[in-house]
């Protein structure tokens, strides 16, 4: 009996030590931005010294495929590890009317899995910090606040169940009245995502840090927009823009350095969909498409994964298939965090993969973007794709959910899906077909919004 203090001291102390052992995780959201915006992807609007230098010290991805060509389903698919229309969101949350008219929900339902409440059961401290637009603003006043999704620090745009006052000093997305300017807001994120990493410092801790640069309007510093005062205006704001949100990449792994806790952090890098304006697709590393589009261009993704002593250095995987709902399973299980019971989880363990280990897999992806005519109408012309698409190994297939439009495109060979082979190979047209719409019609449907 006199030994038992002494045993729970000890099993406290292995308790601890085997939390401060669990690598803390940032995963950086950008918003909008496309596979060719950056350096290290070919991108030459700005220089991107700090996210080239992430890539350089880590692994840079190219076949890393975003769960939607629209910001509310992409990140649905990020938190919940699910495809985005299994909680009736296939496009971009707005108000209660213009939702039904899109045939989806409101808000992600609080009973959906999530990435932060999972990682919480296995001892994670947990923060937001950046755009939401998983339900919340407009006129949608009863949305689950973001503890109900498993954070315990946040703090949000508008389109949000909490907006930060200092960033909503109007009922809108900016505002010049707003207290942190709009060329400020990457600049706030990261400290309160330092700020966070600094008072939980011994602690595993995970953090959604999502900007909403480097999406529209383009509102830069004068400072930065000086930099670039050639060319269309808004070609220039870009720039300056883009110049800014990498300066402040730098901000966050110099602090990271600080903080003591560079080689003990796993930093994730992506966009949550494709650029517009595309630039005549210089954007979306000249695929064809841009956001709204299931092109190349609206899903593939810049992707990269940093976490010094653990993971390679200065590699390219283009071998790898990913998609962000592998995200949840894959963390979770770098974390040690069981997955819940009860869900079809999308997304695949690719933990392996993130840590340096190639995979050859064959995959099936689906996505879904729009479920009628009348509310999805863009983009225009050649990057307007059907509202469907699956892809298969080196296949991809891409039909309207009313049998028009059917598009073959073999990737291997033709990356910019520029001659349709539905003629030339229909079995594989009609055995994706059916893969596809077998898939589209096991979703669930929704004629009222009701979460």
């Amino acid at each position: 009996m006199k030994k038992t203090p002494f045993i729970i001291l000890t099993a406290g102390l292995t308790f601890n030590l085997a939390l401060a052992q669990k690598p803390k995780i940032i995963l950086i959201l950008a918003d909008d931005m496309g596979f060719g915006d950056i350096g290290c992807y070919g991108g030459n609007f700005a220089p991107t010294p700090n996210v080239d230098q992430m890539a350089k010290e880590g692994i840079r991805f190219t076949k890393y495929y975003s769960a939607s060509p629209i910001c509310s389903p992409s990140r649905t698919g990020i938190l919940t590890g699910m495809a985005p229309a299994r909680w009736n969101i296939t496009s971009y949350l707005q108000e209660k009317a213009g939702n039904l008219k899109c045939e989806q929900a409101d808000f992600l339902s609080s009973s959906a899995p999530t990435m932060a409440r999972i990682l919480k059961t296995a001892g994670y401290v947990t923060g937001h910090f950046g755009k939401w637009h998983m339900g919340g603003g407009r006129d949608v006043t009863e949305a689950p606040g973001f503890e109900a999704y498993g954070f315990d620090e946040h703090s949000s745009t508008w389109e949000s169940p909490d907006p930060d006052p200092l960033l909503t000093a109007t009922n809108w997305i900016w505002s010049a009245k707003d207290s942190i300017k709009r060329w400020n807001r990457t600049a706030y994120f990261v400290d309160r995502t330092l700020d966070f990493l600094k008072r939980h410092n011994g602690q595993p801790c995970f953090v959604n840090l999502w900007p909403d640069d480097v999406h529209t309007p383009w509102v830069p510093s004068q400072e930065r927009f000086g930099t670039y005062p050639r060319g269309p205006q808004e070609e220039a704001s870009f720039r300056a823009v883009l110049d800014e949100y990498d300066r402040q990449m730098g901000r966050l792994f110099e602090g990271l350095k600080k903080l003591g806790i560079d080689e003990n952090t796993l930093v994730i890098f992506a966009s949550d969909n494709g650029p517009l304006p595309s630039f005549k697709g210089s954007r979306s590393g000249n695929y064809r498409g841009s956001k709204l589009s299931l092109y190349e261009g609206g899903i593939r993704m810049p992707f990269i994964v940093r976490w010094p002593g653990h993971i390679p250095a200065e590699k390219a995987d283009h071998q790898s298939v990913l998609t962000a709902n592998d995200l949840l399973p894959s963390l979770c299980a770098l974390a040690d965090a069981k997955l819940p019971e009860g869900f079809t989880f999308d997304g695949k363990d690719k933990s392996r993969v993130l840590m340096g280990k190639p995979s050859n897999e064959s995959r099936t992806l689906y996505w879904e973007y729009g479920r009628n005519n009348d509310s999805f109408v863009f983009p225009k012309e050649r990057d307007r794709s059907p509202n469907l698409a699956v892809r298969e190994g080196n296949w991809k297939f891409l039909i309207n959910f009313d049998n028009t439009d059917a598009e073959l495109y073999n990737l291997e060979t033709d990356r910019n899906e520029t001659t349709n082979l539905v003629s030339e190979n229909p079995k594989m047209a009609e055995k994706l077909k059916k893969k596809l719409l077998l898939w589209r019609n096991s979703m669930p449907k929704i004629t009222a919004n009701s979460n």
